[in-house]
């Protein structure tokens, strides 16, 4: 199972040529290595690479790579924007506690600039979200959704009632999420002493941050509800985690983030809008 320890870096190299870290993101502090590309990710919307990095002791560890040149040009966020977007909702995630995003930073390579995140083996998905006949969603499961497939059958889509899923639903609210579909969800199971524990991982970040509000999701099951206690605290940290973003998210994009933290605190977690679609499509 590839779930990020605490690692670091500083500068690697594919082939003959130089790949440089921009600077040390939290979980990246790795020594000087080596970058190997193994394949790429023919699904994904935008460039993206599987590549392999060696530290100077030998160790391999699978990472994504997005470069810039890589990415599709969006009608509304700034062209070449995204990585740095990725790059600042890991911080945030790290710094405020969430641990939701795998470890990511912004590397100077081959391809220009880019982003570099540690590579998650993922569990089944089934197990979080799921899509039924009309009536047959389980007992701690919440529909979100009602449609038809491709074969013209009536389905809902549901997501499971989970402190995992919940916790991801409240960050994505922090940082504007505008595409939180259901393959971005990548669960995984670990065994700890005598007991068996899962977390979830979410990626795939780009579109995040926007000034204007655009939260898109698939994770409505606790709309409306208000925060815990433990999720005030998660918010508090996180607005005073933002100031520190503005490398990479604009002054603008800092100012509504902030003012989405205390939406939080008054309102609780949000409701769908009703100025823009509240599901991204496809929802999967």
């Amino acid at each position: 199972m590839a779930i990020a320890a605490r690692c670091s870096a500083a500068v690697f190299s594919m082939t003959d040529e130089r790949v440089r870290l921009w600077e040390p993101e939290d979980g990246f502090a790795w020594a000087e290595g080596t970058m190997r590309l193994l394949g790429r990710l023919t699904g994904a919307s935008n460039g993206t690479f599987l590549v392999e990095v060696t530290d100077e002791e030998g160790t391999a560890r699978r990472c994504i790579h997005k470069p810039v040149a890589g990415e599709r040009p969006l009608w509304d966020f700034p062209t070449g924007t995204l990585a740095e977007r990725e790059v600042a909702s890991a911080r945030l995630s790290a710094r405020a506690g969430f641990d939701v995003v795998p470890p990511t930073t912004l590397v100077d390579g081959p391809f220009g600039m880019g982003m570099l995140q540690q590579w998650i083996d993922a569990d089944r998905l089934e197990q979080w979200v799921r899509i039924d006949p009309p009536g047959r969603t389980p007992p701690g499961w919440f529909a979100i959704l009602e449609g038809v497939d491709g074969d013209d059958n009536d389905v809902v889509l549901a997501h499971a009632d989970h402190e995992a899923l919940r916790r991801i639903a409240l960050f994505d609210a922090i940082i504007n999420n505008s595409d939180r579909k259901g393959y971005h969800l990548l669960p995984v199971s670990a065994e700890s002493g005598e007991h068996s524990m899962t977390r979830v991982w979410g990626v795939d970040h780009g579109v995040t941050w926007h000034q204007d509000d655009k939260l898109r999701t698939i994770l409505w099951g606790w709309a409306g509800e208000p925060l815990r206690d433990d999720e005030i605290g998660l918010v508090t940290l996180a607005d005073e985690v933002i100031d520190g973003l503005d490398d990479l998210i604009s002054a603008d994009e800092v100012t509504a983030a902030h003012r989405r933290c205390e939406r939080l605190l008054e309102d609780g977690m949000p409701l769908p809008s009703d100025d823009w679609p509240s599901i991204p499509w496809p929802p999967l």
